[in-house]
């Protein structure tokens, strides 16, 4: 009787400590393709101007949503800085691509 719950024991422990790494590596694998030297500002954003750079400077697909998931914004520009005067003061979740890397950030517009 101990030997099975020994046995069940040492298989629960494995199946665990397997599981645990493999989380670990997907969560190691998504930095893989984060933007490379990202710089959002300002936020929170008072003038209707957002600036968003990057170490590479290539093309960005920019997206934004508001907290229920709906999406408010949608550009693709090469420059540095985005009109968004016309969205109203709130929180804001701002997802860029740039090539394969992508980021998401919480956006705050006063």
């Amino acid at each position: 009787m101990k030997k099975k719950y020994f046995l069940l024991l040492i298989l629960s422990f494995i199946s665990y400590n397997s599981f645990s790494q493999e989380n670990k590596f997907s969560v190691e694998n998504t930095n893989l393709y984060s933007i490379e030297g990202l710089s959002i500002y300002p936020n929170p954003v008072s003038n209707g101007k957002l600036y968003i750079i990057s170490k590479l400077g290539l093309e960005k697909e920019i997206r934004i949503f508001d907290v229920l998931g709906k999406k408010v914004f949608d550009a693709t520009t090469t420059v540095k800085e985005i009109n968004i005067s016309n969205l109203n003061a709130g929180v804001y979740i701002i997802k860029i691509k740039e090539k394969e890397a992508s980021a998401t950030r919480k956006l705050i517009i006063k």
